[in-house]
């Protein structure tokens, strides 16, 4: 079956016409991305965080591309790791949610360059989190292309759906589907081994954007990170959503602040997943959602607390 693929760095067939490049293990930049191969022409979902992961996947691709060129790239959304490789792909139409592209504009590599420069134990954990992979070459290459809700392409002969379901992780939240094989690529809407992090929500919509997932009746499933899933491991992330969004509301009704919430939640059964601190972000939104009129914290700070959280003090 498609979903017994085995989590290793490579590409993977998942259908006749459908594969996936994996690269574990899936924590901060580790990112997936997907193949479709029509005939005589293919569909690349997502670049990786930096143009050396790039040109990896694109030599591993390469047996696929050189009789089925890519010539669509969809970017799932806009943190870094699923769009900096663009320019290797750059004579594709390269196509994205509207809100992506307009997301793109201020989270390029300056972003993270700035961020790695920072003193203290927040610059420490940044340079960890982040050490693998090289920034300062790359050339942001946006997409071309940008859609509003839906948008149904033929690549050789196979039809491929795009559909914007964000705002949840980022603004504009896309996932690629393929009817006729029923394979999904899901971007970081999923989070499969890892804490989602809820950078734009509501995570009521992030709920609402697994449900449609559901909907869709996938056989198989392809994270923004972690493994490949049968369908029902969508639950994972939507139950983990759904215990963040009661915690904090529970809190925030007793008049506790976020930041006092995020220390006095007790993650329980999600304890053991990576990236525990991203509770901090994903308080935050919660918050957000209850109250409109806080002030919102820059992405500095979050990667300050999501750093305190983890112990990095």
């Amino acid at each position: 079956m498609a979903t017994d693929v085995p989590y290793t760095r490579g590409r993977h067939q998942l259908s006749e016409h459908c594969h996936a490049w994996l690269v574990p293990d899936g924590t901060w930049g580790w990112s997936n991305a997907g193949l479709v191969v029509g005939d005589g022409a293919s569909l690349l979902v997502d670049t990786l965080f930096d143009l050396a992961m790039t040109r990896e996947m694109l030599d591993g691709l390469a047996p696929l591309t050189d009789r089925s060129p890519i010539r669509h790239v969809v970017n799932t959304h806009s943190n870094g790791d699923h769009w900096f490789g663009n320019e290797l792909v750059a004579g594709a139409e390269i196509i994205a949610s509207e809100e992506t592209v307009a997301e793109m504009a201020s989270a390029g590599p300056d972003l993270i360059l700035g961020a790695l420069g920072l003193p203290g134990p927040t610059g420490e954990f940044v340079r960890h989190i982040f050490a693998p992979f090289e920034f300062g070459d790359i050339t942001a290459t946006p997409a071309t292309r940008t859609f509003s809700d839906t948008l149904d392409l033929d690549v050789g002969g196979l039809d491929v759906q795009v559909i914007k379901l964000g705002p949840a992780h980022t603004e504009g939240d896309s996932v690629v589907f393929v009817p006729s094989e029923r394979v999904l690529y899901a971007g970081d809407l999923l989070f499969i081994g890892g804490t989602p992090i809820t950078w734009a929500g509501p995570i009521g919509n992030w709920v609402a954007a697994c449900d449609r997932m559901l909907a869709l009746e996938p056989v198989a499933v392809v994270p923004g990170h972690g493994p490949v899933i049968a369908p029902e491991r969508i639950h994972e992330v939507r139950d983990y959503l759904l215990f963040v969004q009661e915690e904090a509301r529970v809190r925030f009704d007793k008049g506790m602040s976020a930041e006092d919430a995020m220390r006095d939640i007790a993650l329980g059964r999600f304890d053991a997943l990576d990236e525990k601190g991203r509770l901090a972000q994903n308080v935050l939104a919660v918050y957000y959602d209850l109250d409109p009129t806080l002030e919102r914290v820059g992405t500095i700070e979050v990667f300050h607390r999501i750093a305190e959280l983890e112990g990095w003090r």
